[in-house]
């Protein structure tokens, strides 16, 4: 039995100003690994596979806690959820701040990998305080500022490791997410949790956590290409006996985790589906081009270091934190559909055309700015849609599995573009040709345009 709770205060700009400093932080947070992986290798004294770590315990620790944070936003209110994993965030991020080795980083990293529940959390409080076509214009502002956090860690964590020490890249971000928490704790009216007598699905929970550790844990262990055939189908099958599991356990629960007949929705469905193929394409693009840039320049590469590199990025993540904002106010004009279809003839186009032009630092550029700009209009489009499609009681739950969706989109896009690469490396200089990368991109672009016939069979399935 449900209770009747009141309605929630609808909030003004500046409440929703201050959840978006505080995901512009965690973005900032979340990035300064990448660009500062070979300083911290030195520093640390560790491999570079030892280093890859680094980056990989966030992504993976994000991606199990995210549909649960979701959940419990549901259930006991957004506010309420998203203030306790700051506090784990911020513990994690001090922690780092003031690592002495590889396992106590590692440990940081973990704690702020529940960073990435901050997003359905911050959905939570738009969806419940403001009116449907309000909500998608604030999610996209939200969405895009945490988009806008990565570029802002990307540019400032070489200074910051070089002027300071590497512990500053963690511990300034870190102060800025305390002190926005306080002022979230103090601006942000709670939102009504949506109280029941049916207890937690904690079954549902544990393998659904499973599922996806599993899932992320073999990503990235295949990504190292040491697992032998025989791993890669013992990973496979136990990923899916867990999903098996999960979703025997949701058809009986009598208050599921995840209610089944929310994914049955076409809009639900299709955004999964059409999510996971736009970024597993991106991740492809966002691994290929600083691979070229970071090639030596005597052959077809630019030889560029790790500050220049970010530079020649920086406008992409410029234009990927633009597009997240502008996703929103897209769905709402144009509707999800129409911005996937155009996101993906700019895609495609762009990928096809550097197969054959990507000679000059320029033409890299654009292609990162283009390709940023159109999968972050159409995933946030994606977002903001099924964030308005579902009861209102669904909302964290669903926007926090279309995060883990692209999150796992990335990771696989990631790994097969190194597969190319590794599949096309000269034997004697262990370098990847020029034909490897013409490969990649142009497969970058085949999936970035599979979104077309998907989209096409998923209207004609809705309209039937």
């Amino acid at each position: 039995m449900s209770e009747a709770v009141a309605s929630p205060v609808r909030i003004g700009r500046l409440s929703i100003g201050v959840l978006g400093i505080l995901a512009l932080a965690l973005g900032t947070l979340q990035s300064v690994v990448e660009p500062a992986l070979p300083l911290l290798q030195r520093e640390l004294g560790v491999s570079p596979a030892e280093g890859a770590l680094i980056g990989n315990t966030l992504l993976i620790t994000g991606a199990v806690v995210t549909p649960v944070a979701g959940k419990l936003g549901d259930r006991y209110g957004g506010k309420r959820v998203l203030v306790g994993l700051m506090a784990v965030v911020s513990a994690g991020g001090l922690l780092a701040g003031l690592a002495p080795n590889l396992p106590v980083l590692l440990l940081g990293q973990v704690l702020q990998g529940v960073m990435v529940g901050a997003l359905p959390l911050s959905i939570i409080l738009v969806r419940k305080h403001l009116p449907a076509r309000e909500s998608q214009v604030a999610i996209g502002l939200v969405v895009g500022l945490f988009t806008g956090g990565g570029m802002v860690g990307t540019l400032f964590a070489g200074p910051l490791a070089e002027g300071l020490s590497w512990h500053w890249m963690f511990a300034a971000p870190t102060i800025a997410i305390i002190a926005a928490t306080l002022v979230v704790t103090r601006l942000m009216p709670h939102d009504p949790p949506i109280r029941s007598d049916d207890r937690i699905d904690w079954p549902g929970v544990v393998l659904l956590s499973g599922t996806l550790l599993a899932f992320m844990l073999g990503l990235v262990t295949m990504t190292s290409g040491d697992l032998p055939p025989l791993g890669v189908g013992a990973i496979a099958a136990a990923v899916a006996a867990l999903a098996a599991g999960w979703v025997a356990v949701e058809r009986r629960a009598a208050s599921p985790m995840v209610d089944l007949r929310m994914l049955a929705k076409p809009a639900m469905r299709n955004s999964f589906v059409l999510t996971f193929v736009i970024t597993t394409g991106f991740g492809m693009v966002g691994f290929l081009l600083p691979q070229l840039f970071a090639l030596p320049a005597d052959g077809y590469g630019f030889g560029l270091s790790t500050t220049d590199i970010g530079l020649f990025l920086m406008p992409g993540a410029i234009a990927g934190a633009v597009s997240d904002s502008v996703g929103g106010i897209a769905a709402r004009r144009f509707g999800p559909r129409a911005v996937v279809i155009a996101g993906a003839v700019v895609t495609a186009a762009t990928m096809i055309t550097l197969a054959s032009l990507h000679t000059a630092a320029w033409q890299l550029v654009l292609a990162k700015v283009l390709t940023a700009f159109a999968a972050g209009v159409g995933t946030t489009a994606l977002l903001t849609g099924a964030a308005t499609a579902v009861d209102t009681r669904d909302t964290g739950i669903a926007t926090s599995l279309l995060v883990v969706t692209r999150v796992i989109g990335v990771a696989l896009g990631a790994q097969i573009g190194g597969a190319i690469l590794d599949a096309g490396a000269d034997p004697m200089t262990s370098l990847p040709n020029e034909s490897a990368f013409v490969t990649g991109f142009a497969v970058a672009g085949l999936v970035a345009a599979l979104s077309l016939p998907i989209v096409r069979i998923t209207k004609k399935g809705a309209q039937a």
